[in-house]
């Protein structure tokens, strides 16, 4: 079902998730009627960010309160603990919303569950499109969301409003049943954010190491790079390489010991890595013994 041009997008939400999906979709052809947000003035840079760059389709700025009077679909691109506030906002809208979707990550449907029980004619017509992406700016989340893979949770309209969407942007669909988001979420996270904390602990020992604090990142850049090239192309079992994948205890002993003046997190972090490093290598290398890594790895530090 084509629904582009038959219908007016709003986007509650002045975050960067928000400007990124509403310029993207704004310039690929589904313009966005309004965005609403908190802040007024936050509210029309967004509108202005969305709007860049398309002739004669401006994009209002409106409050939460007004958004269901401009808008028949509504994406609600706001943090997980600011979702409740704006359902309720669109629950108690006279005018009713036909088609509501949100982008958390762990959260399915039911997060807008409120707007069908206040009466708007939502009901099936609710549901959840995560972008598999991380947005750290506006416009590189607007240059990045097209191509990306999209977590949906819906149903009915919603369900194909979400894909629709998708196809505009030229993504891919992952349907995610709602019991199972919390996993998918968790998934997206380590792919994610632990890896930019594993690159913060690699940093930290560099500079342990003496590296200066300005080369200890552009050292590590090749590295990172290549591993995660790798990891992708080859799979994790045949990209993993080092003293876990040839069972050497030995080093993994000194780098135990070294970490003694690490920070607490670092040093729980190289353990639970290792650990988990080790039955990759297990997948690769089943006859090598490995008990005596996962047990240096294992002991309490107290």
């Amino acid at each position: 079902m084509n629904q582009l041009g038959k219908i007016r997008v709003g986007i509650a939400g002045t975050g960067r998730l928000a400007q990124a999906l509403g310029r993207s979709l704004h310039q690929r052809g589904l313009p966005v009627t309004a965005i609403a947000g908190r802040d007024l003035r936050r509210t029309s840079e967004a509108a202005d960010f969305i709007g860049m760059g398309v002739q004669n389709s401006a994009v209002q700025s409106v409050s939460l309160p007004a958004l269901a009077e401009v808008a028949s679909h509504v994406i609600v691109a706001v943090p997980d603990d600011a979702l409740p506030l704006v359902v309720k906002t669109l629950a108690d809208s006279p005018s009713p919303v036909r088609v509501v979707l949100h982008t958390c990550g762990s959260r399915g449907p039911e997060a807008l569950a409120e707007l069908a029980e206040r009466g708007a004619s939502c009901g099936a017509s609710c549901g959840t499109l995560h972008p598999l992406q991380t947005i750290s700016t506006r416009e590189q989340g607007a240059a990045d969301l097209p191509g990306s893979y999209f977590g949906i949770t819906a149903s009915g309209e919603a369900l194909e409003w979400a894909l629709e969407i998708c196809r505009l942007l030229d993504g891919h669909p992952l349907v995610i049943p709602p019991e199972r988001r919390p996993l998918y979420h968790a998934a997206a996270v380590m792919a994610s954010n632990y890896i930019v904390a594993m690159i913060d602990a690699a940093a930290i020992l560099m500079e342990q190491a003496g590296v200066p604090s300005g080369q200890a990142l552009p050292a590590l850049a090749p590295l990172i790079e290549a591993s995660v090239r790798n990891s992708l192309a080859a799979g994790p079992v045949q990209a993993l390489t080092g003293p876990i994948e040839r069972g050497d205890a030995q080093t993994v002993a000194s780098h135990l010991h070294a970490l003694g003046d690490a920070p607490e997190s670092v040093r729980h972090l190289y353990r639970s890595a290792g650990l988990h490093a080790s039955q990759i290598a297990r997948r690769k290398s089943p006859g090598v013994d490995r008990r005596k890594i996962e047990a240096l790895l294992s002991d309490n530090e107290g």
